[in-house]
């Protein structure tokens, strides 16, 4: 096989994963490849998600799709690489069932391009070793970015919530180094990142020595040109008072929370091994609330976990209508190979959880519109990130995550002001503030 000239990056499933894309795309540029579309590229780099059962089967069925259109549209063959965390968990499974040329886990993209010369030389390769955080200090410089950029800060999970894979995939709790996080940030500033999502499985487990993520919150803020800071994804045990305050103290910390709850009933949270309780769950909001009045909170809900009885989903609704969330993730229960959960013999019936789910996501959606109903006539600040469909609308964030249709002359990359104008169940309008004359 000749050395590959192009390459594709194609990334499933979290926000650490895109992050990994944009990180192993800028790799097999900095060896001289160019992007392409998937169906022209001599290379496909899948970047797996193992969190759901579907979207494992997606990969392959991707592997096999992928390969149908370069044969119909070039007659050849590309070289694939599975990474991310399918690659992980599967590892030389991956050849037996797709025949692929690459299998790469998260810890080990840094090698990636070695991988690819030695696939190119006919000899298909596999890394899912762990080390720690190596993989960082290979990667190259940060190159232009988006307005608002993804940062990795803390990888891996030590919680062995009894559902998830995270740990086996991708490991213990580790942080990454406060200079490196505060070189890598600047770097991203300094590429056109007015805003930057700090990322971790635990973000709020972010430490080196007596510091916290709050500390760390606070001297990104610092960095000259930045003007927005977000965290994602947080668990309730890691939610220090610290950070908290954070939220009241510091300007560009944006008035949003990621904090999964998972169930509203306390046996389903502690057969999940999940640390916290119902009440200690809504206390924390609280004194969230207490600091930030007008934070927006988003979660995650599993619904259908094993043993879970019409009661303990009824305690899950009981929640949502307590909190009122701006946005929400849902799932049904997947049962993946090696949790503990897996083996449990009282599986709720596909059924139940399709009519549990859609319960669930009525009454998420009901607050999510009701939340955007309830910013109408705000006004505030929006990044502008990607042209709309219109004639000179530009879309963008708000502070509260919310997506907004601004009309005007502006650019990719501007913080307007705008007033919110008019709110519909996934998105707002915005109009410019102008200001008036002396």
């Amino acid at each position: 096989m000749s050395p590959p000239k192009t390459f594709h990056i194609k990334s499933f499933g979290c926000q650490m994963n895109v992050y990994d894309g944009e990180r192993m795309a800028e790799l097999m540029a900095a060896q001289g490849l160019t992007q392409a579309d998937a169906v022209d590229a001599d290379v496909v780099v899948l970047n797996t998600c193992h969190i759901r059962e579907r979207a494992t089967e997606k990969v392959y069925s991707d592997i096999g799709r992928l390969r149908k259109d370069q044969r119909r549209k070039s007659g050849k063959t590309p070289m694939i690489a599975v990474a991310g965390c399918v690659a992980q968990a599967e590892g030389e499974e991956i050849f037996t069932r797709a025949k692929v040329d690459i299998v790469v886990g998260p810890q080990a993209y840094h090698n990636l391009p070695e991988l690819v010369a030695k696939a190119a030389a006919g000899t298909p390769s596999l890394d899912t070793d762990m080390p720690l955080l190596s993989k960082f200090g290979a990667l190259p410089s940060r190159r232009k970015v988006a307005p608002s950029a993804f940062l990795t800060v803390q990888e891996g999970c030590d919680k062995f919530c009894t559902y998830c894979v995270v740990p086996y995939t991708r490991g213990a709790e580790i942080s990454r180094p406060f200079a490196a996080i505060v070189d890598e940030a600047k770097a991203l500033v300094d590429a056109g990142a007015r805003e930057i999502t700090l990322l971790g499985q635990n973000v709020n487990a972010w430490s080196e020595n007596e510091r916290g993520l709050h500390d760390l919150i606070r001297d990104l803020d610092r960095i000259p040109g930045l003007a927005r800071i977000r965290y994602t994804t947080s668990h309730p045990n890691d939610m220090t008072q610290g950070l908290i305050d954070a939220h009241r103290d510091i300007e560009s910390l944006m008035p949003f929370l990621h904090l999964p709850v998972q169930a509203g009933s306390d046996r389903v949270l502690k057969a999940m091994n999940r640390s916290h309780t119902r009440d200690s769950y809504l206390r924390l909001l609280d004194r969230v609330r207490e600091v930030r009045p007008d934070i927006a909170l988003s979660g995650d809900f599993i619904v259908g976990f094993p043993g879970e009885t019409d009661a303990e989903f009824e305690d899950t609704l009981s929640l949502v209508d307590a909190v009122g969330y701006a946005q929400a993730y849902s799932f049904k229960y997947s049962p993946r190979p090696g949790t503990p959960a897996a083996s449990i013999v009282e599986q709720v019936p596909e059924s139940v959880m399709d009519e549990r789910l859609q319960r669930l996501q009525a009454a998420l959606n009901r607050d999510q519109h009701a939340f955007n109903a309830a910013t109408v006539g705000r006004t505030c600040s929006v990044l502008l990130e990607r042209a709309g469909k219109l004639p000179a609308q530009l879309i963008g964030k708000s502070p509260w995550l919310q997506s907004v249709h601004v009309i005007g002359n502006h650019a990719i990359g501007d913080l307007v002001e705008v007033t919110l104008a008019a709110a519909g169940p996934n998105s707002l309008t915005g109009i410019e503030r102008i200001a008036e004359a002396a």
